[in-house]
């Protein structure tokens, strides 16, 4: 055992202060604000979905951040940072040499990701998170048609010999 060489370990980016330390610590991976918005409107729509619902596919797994399951729809509401937005999109400036091919991959497993549910069949959405929710409904609307009709009836039926709750009473 002490003859195996030590494994050889990767510099990590110290940060600059405690408040960006806590900062980059606050950002989360689901339930962002943008996210939230567009699932709500959707919801109030009449729509129905999987919220970062793991796919498995062939080629690799894939968590959109809403799935249209039965309409095979995957939308994914990227951030402008951490996917590299031509718009609002900016370079770190302080570890540079870590986080430019972060952000590099990022965009490299989005093009994958898009590709592997585009094979299997899916259609992607992908918004960015400056999208306002109007614009993002109407995109997401557009991919998945109609919202499906309810599963339930809206009258309950007897069950067990009992009449219906909405039958009227007596006399």
């Amino acid at each position: 055992m002490a003859d195996m060489p030590a494994k050889p370990v990767k510099p990590y980016p110290h940060p600059l202060t405690p408040g960006r330390s806590r900062n980059m610590q606050g950002n989360r991976r689901t339930d962002t604000k943008p996210e939230l918005a567009l699932r709500s409107a959707l919801h109030a729509l009449g729509y129905r979905y999987r919220k970062d619902f793991r796919i498995d596919l062939p080629q690799r797994r894939v968590r959109p951040d809403i799935a249209f399951t039965r309409r095979k729809v995957a939308v994914f509401i990227d951030g402008c940072f951490w996917h590299a937005c031509p718009e609002h999109g900016s370079q770190p400036k302080n570890n540079e040499w870590y986080w430019s091919p972060k952000l590099a991959r990022n965009v490299e497993r989005d093009r994958a990701a898009d590709d592997a549910l585009t094979q299997a069949g899916w259609t992607v959405v992908r918004l960015w998170e400056h999208v306002p929710v109007d614009a993002a409904v109407a995109a997401v609307v557009a991919a998945v048609g109609t919202p499906a009709a309810p599963l339930h009836p809206t009258t309950m039926s007897s069950h067990a010999g009992l009449p219906p709750i909405d039958a009227p009473g007596p006399g």
